[in-house]
């Protein structure tokens, strides 16, 4: 016979199902209310219904109150085991009940009187239980369980505490000395008898609990915690790692918060980096390596290298955890500083084939970012050695950072061409992998022209036998469009016609796309003519669309010799602003009120050219490369269509949400200028700038601003934000002045204020000035002006016979610089464009502030609105001297512009020499002469 069936009816279960909530409800109703009490049974059904309030299910407020009423009643039951189940119960039944007090005596009763096996379970419940105006009640039990031998009850009793701190932080604050006590105190659990060999023995997790609740005691006491920090360092009074790990933090808190005391830890530091708990190491390692990035200059060379050593030992641990651990912190420095982890590279080479999928990723991602032009042939044959053995979405992975390093040393383009060809013809794999392949000799195409032509006949080859419609048609888009203006574009042209003849109907139509942007070459006329009888041929193709796009491609070929629109259409110079031509798209299709007869006015998006639209991708993928990188693994197709991804977004590099929202308030604020009828006789707009802050964040008046240029006019638009609650501001204008009134060249036309602000609002004001033609520099003070009316608090708004007062706000200076009349761009060979401008300028500069080398780059290039080149935005920590290398073009009359600034630090200060090179020379010499 079955043991099953001696057993009752509500102890079987299936061990996968849910219980039903309505059974569970009854016979807890039942059960709870016997008299005597089951006390196994009430056991069996609590765990039960915590079984199904954790898997999401819940009860009316109703009658979740009165299952916790009846399952307080069994508090008078003196089984140990129920009341701990109990407590559990009422913990999770806390937050959907109502008058869950009453339950408080009950509780405080055992906290006083019950067994210490329930004293830990009684404490914690309080917290779900008490409230702002009874937590004081709970006063002397909490202080006396903190002080309790027991370590679990003194722990629990300092967790509860930490969680009221926020109810009550009076209450919890009178117990301070006693939370101090209990850091010193070492706990150890009492055996009872000789029989209790196995009871635990204390890990002093008490300490830990300690030193969290009272760092919430005295963070805000910077010499507290100072000297918190030497009593507990010192000597063995830590025993528990997590309290270490803890102390470690506070440290970090501290020097975050005043940066010259980085100093007086390095001793403590260094010791703490020879402990004897891996956790420890790893947070001293990750404190020290995480303030040298943004603090490089307060951080000695001899501690942080002591940090990255023991990071390099802590890859050879056998614990998995210890090894990812050191990886992720080693990945975050190389993305700032490789070359200082460049000694770890043997162990990070013997990490590559590790059996756990997550530290080979960052093994190989981290190889990857410590590359130089010396060591990258070495790094792809290492990695060569191991690809094909590993899954699709790993490699992935290593493609990305394969395709970074192509930016990073374009001139080392060769065996990163190499290693990419191989793996996209000699290896099987989906489509994400796949794509990200292509994807990665695109880049290359696009950014590193003296490899262009060699990649785009290995992107051909592969595409002759490629089963991927998508990654068939981004092909050959590339090949239509750069194809022409090769050396050989009758070679690009037989590969096109070829996927004409063999392909299917979507490859056909793109096809012939492409193949059309090859007959209006220019100096071979053959070719030219070739093509046409080609797209005369498809013509007659039995699919309607590829027949459709052929005769159009015939009639823009044919119109392209009498008029430049059917080449404009063939071959377009310019890309419109995508984010503006949707909300201008999205605007005309929802209020256009006459069946559409007045057509689209694209006059006033803005265009950019092929470079402009390079610059902005190169700029994006520079600003990404120095982002770190938390998520290792990547979902695919199955999961894409579930949730509604892009099917390439594990290889898809576009702008993110962050960059998109962006470039919305971007559209956005110049839209709103170009819809005030003041400005509309201006003209086209040329430039505008990105939006600076002209206030702290903090301040009462938040102000930012944005310059906008016109060919005759300036208009300086300040955004404001009202931060006062209780207060509205009327008739809000800034009054700028230049800084020298005589020699400007500017002349104020007209302010346009901001009628009223009400708390939390932001809202524009905009003061316009007349100019003469080509560059005016100019500096100018800025005042915000008001009339400050009292707020209503029943209306939210200002008294009907309040006339407020006049009030000014001083705001920080703004100027008009050369750098506001460029616009990035992109030029594949620096050098050689530099050589061939004409007109050259040279200037010196010394820096006297305490920048670093990163600092003085970033600025140059926010105040040059130049794109840095060649991955010379970055300095290297530990050098002295920098070479930054930008180029751009004239907003006005789009003349090309460069720079090579040579930065030297020392002792001194910085010094740099900028030598700049343009078409235009008045241009060139006040971006030269303006650069600081």
């Amino acid at each position: 016979m079955s043991a099953q069936t001696y057993k009752k009816k509500y102890e079987i279960s299936p061990s996968g199902d849910l219980p039903d909530k309505m059974t569970i409800y009854q016979d807890c109703m039942n059960t709870f209310n016997e008299s005597p009490v089951n006390a196994k049974r009430c056991r069996l059904l609590i765990s039960r219904l915590l079984r199904l309030l954790a898997n999401g299910d819940t009860f009316p407020q109703n009658e979740a109150t009165a299952l916790f009423f009846s399952i307080s009643k069994l508090f008078q039951h003196q089984s140990d085991s129920l009341r701990q189940s109990v407590y559990l119960a009422i913990k999770e039944l806390s937050g959907i009940s109502e008058d869950v007090l009453m339950a408080t005596s009950s509780i405080m009763k055992d906290v006083q009187n019950g067994s210490d096996l329930i004293k830990p379970n009684a404490l914690r419940s309080l917290t779900y239980v008490l409230d702002e105006s009874t937590a004081f009640s709970a006063e002397r039990l909490l202080k006396s369980a903190v002080v309790s031998k027991n370590p679990s009850i003194s722990s629990a009793a300092l967790c509860t505490s930490y969680n009221l701190l926020p109810i009550s932080d009076v209450t919890i604050k009178r117990f301070a000395n006693e939370t101090q006590e209990a850091i010193v105190d070492l706990k150890q659990f009492v055996l009872l008898d000789e029989a209790s060999e196995f009871y635990p023995t204390s890990t002093f997790t008490t300490q830990y609990h300690a030193l969290g609740l009272i760092y919430q005691l005295k963070r805000n006491d910077k010499m507290a915690l100072l000297k918190l920090v030497n009593q507990f360092s010192s000597g063995n009074a830590l025993k528990n790692q997590f309290a270490m790990v803890q102390l470690v933090k506070i440290v970090d808190d501290l020097i975050h918060r005043d940066t010259q005391l980085i100093s007086n830890f390095e001793t403590l530091l260094t010791s703490w980096l020879d402990s004897k708990y891996e956790s420890v190491q790893l947070e001293t390692a990750k404190l020290i390596t995480s303030f040298a990035t943004h603090h490089s200059h307060l951080v000695g060379n001899r501690l942080f290298s002591n940090a990255v050593s023991t990071l390099q030992t802590m890859l050879s641990t056998p614990r998995v955890t210890s090894r990812f651990a050191a990886l992720r912190v080693l990945n975050r420095i190389s993305m700032v500083s490789p070359e200082k982890i460049v000694v770890c590279n043997p162990e990070l080479e013997s990490l590559i084939n590790d059996s756990n999928r997550n530290v080979s990723t960052y093994a190989i991602t981290t190889l990857l970012k410590t590359g130089t032009a010396k060591n990258i042939s070495s790094l792809i044959s290492t990695i060569t050695k191991f690809f094909h053995e590993v899954s699709d979405d790993f490699k992935i992975i290593i493609i990305d950072a394969v395709r970074t390093l192509s930016l990073n040393f374009p001139q080392e383009w060769k065996p990163i061409l190499d290693f990419l060809t191989d793996v996209l013809k000699n290896s099987e794999g989906g489509f994400n992998y796949k794509n990200s392949i292509v994807e990665a000799i695109i880049e290359i195409v696009s950014f590193i022209p003296q490899a262009k032509e060699l990649a785009m006949e290995q992107l051909c080859d592969f595409i002759e036998d490629c089963e991927f419609n998508e990654i068939l048609v981004r092909v050959l888009h590339l090949l239509g469009k750069e194809g022409p203006h090769t050396s050989t574009p009758s070679l690009y042209v037989r590969h096109i016609y070829n996927r004409v003849v063999l392909e299917n109907s979507i490859i056909r139509s793109a096809a012939v796309v492409a193949l059309s942007k090859f007959a209006l070459i220019k100096n071979n006329t053959p070719l030219a003519e070739s093509v046409v009888g080609l797209l005369k041929r498809i013509s007659d193709d039995e699919d309607d669309e590829v027949r459709d796009r052929a005769t159009i491609s015939l009639k823009f070929i044919d119109s392209a010799k009498k008029n430049p629109v059917g080449e404009e259409l063939l071959h377009s110079k310019y890309t419109y602003d995508l984010s503006s031509l949707e909300k201008k798209l999205t605007s005309y299709m929802s209020s256009n009120s006459d069946a559409f007869k007045t057509p689209f006015d694209v006059t006033s998006i803005p265009k950019y050219t092929e470079d402009e639209v390079k610059a902005m991708e190169l700029k994006k993928k520079q600003q990404s490369f120095n982002s770190s990188t938390e998520e290792l693994g990547t979902k695919f197709t199955d999961e894409a269509e579930e949730t509604g991804k892009r099917l390439d977004s594990a290889t898809y590099h576009g702008a993110n949400l962050d960059e998109h929202s962006k470039d919305l308030q971007s559209t956005k604020y110049i839209d709103e200028l170009l819809s005030i009828e003041q400005f509309k006789e201006f003209g086209s707009l040329i430039n505008s700038s990105k939006t600076f802050p002209l206030t702290e964040t903090e301040a009462e008046f938040v102000v930012n601003g944005v310059k906008h240029l016109f060919k005759e006019h300036v208009v300086l638009q300040f955004n404001i934000t009202n931060t006062l609650t209780d207060v509205a501001l009327d008739n809000v204008a800034v009054v700028c002045s230049s800084e020298d009134q005589e020699s400007s060249e500017l002349k104020e036309l007209f302010t346009i204020p901001v009628d009223r602000l009400l708390p939390s609002e932001e809202s524009a004001c905009y003061v316009a000035f007349k100019k003469p033609e080509g560059v005016v520099m100019e500096s100018f003070l800025n005042n915000l002006t008001f009339t400050t009316r009292e707020l209503n608090p029943d209306t939210k708004l200002p008294f009907d016979d309040d006339e407020g007062f006049q009030d000014e706000y001083e705001i920080d200076p703004l100027v008009l610089n050369a750098g506001d009349y460029i616009k990035s761009s992109f030029v594949g060979d620096f050098s050689a464009s530099f050589d061939e401008l004409p007109n050259e300028n040279v200037a010196v500069y010394n820096v006297q502030e305490s920048m670093s080398l990163q600092e003085v780059i970033d600025k140059l290039i926010v105040n040059t609105s130049c794109l840095a080149l060649e991955n010379t935005q970055y300095a290297q920590n530990e050098t002295n001297q920098h070479t930054l290398k930008l180029f751009g073009k004239s907003a006005l009359n789009g003349t090309k512009i460069a720079l090579i600034v040579k930065i030297v630090k020392s002792k001194k200060g910085i010094a740099l020499k900028a030598q700049g090179r343009g078409e235009d020379a008045t241009l060139s010499s006040d971006l030269v002469n303006g650069l600081m």
